[in-house]
């Protein structure tokens, strides 16, 4: 049971590659894992307590007022 779960080793990675590029199309390739980077960095960030999203960084900011037109 516990192989069923082990991580994919050699052949098993490039199986994979194929599927994945025939599934998005090489040309979805970059963005998918740059997509991937940024979600596991977003994870990582609020894994350690860093959770500020930009929301927030918005709110905590004084709006300037704009002139009368």
């Amino acid at each position: 049971m516990a192989a069923l779960l082990a991580m994919p080793e050699g052949g098993e990675w490039i199986v994979i590659l194929v599927i994945v590029v025939l599934v998005f199309g090489a040309n979805k390739l970059p963005e998918l894992t740059r997509n991937t980077a940024r979600a596991l960095t977003e994870f990582k960030k609020i894994k350690n307590g860093d959770d500020e999203s930009p929301a927030e960084d918005e709110a905590a900011k004084p709006k300037q007022d704009s002139p009368p037109v």
